[in-house]
């Protein structure tokens, strides 16, 4: 069951979503607030970080027993890199992660469960 609604942050409406009963934020919604017109440049630049994947690495290990390790480990080697680059669509298809989601569309965006999008704003701000 999928549901969603919206709040508004600082005059901007961020997307909820409620997927398998836990609770999503919408980061593209975040990342709007400082950047308009490419907020998923936002979050590619936040996933580059090797605090990030850890971050994103320990949640999942935490929380999602089909987690894929052997991959997780080869984005925590990488990170940090000028060269490596990582968008939310390769870190859920390659890990099999569950605390990122991300919905194409004129409605989409990229989702975090509620842990990490706290994280994400911190990061953000």
């Amino acid at each position: 069951m999928v549901d969603s609604n919206k709040i508004a942050v600082k005059g901007i409406e961020v997307a909820l979503l409620q997927a398998n009963q836990e609770d999503y934020i919408c980061i593209t919604d975040i990342a709007k607030f400082k950047n308009p017109q490419a907020p998923a440049d936002i979050i590619k630049n936040w996933l580059r970080s090797k605090n990030t994947i850890e971050l994103l690495g320990l949640w999942e290990k935490l929380h999602n027993s089909d987690f894929k390790l052997v991959e997780f480990d080869q984005f925590r080697n990488d990170a940090g890199y000028n060269h490596f680059v990582l968008s939310p669509q390769k870190w859920i298809s390659s890990t099999n992660a569950i605390g990122l989601q991300s919905k194409s569309g004129r409605y989409g965006g990229t989702f975090a469960h509620v842990d990490i999008a706290l994280e994400f704003a911190s990061w953000h701000s």
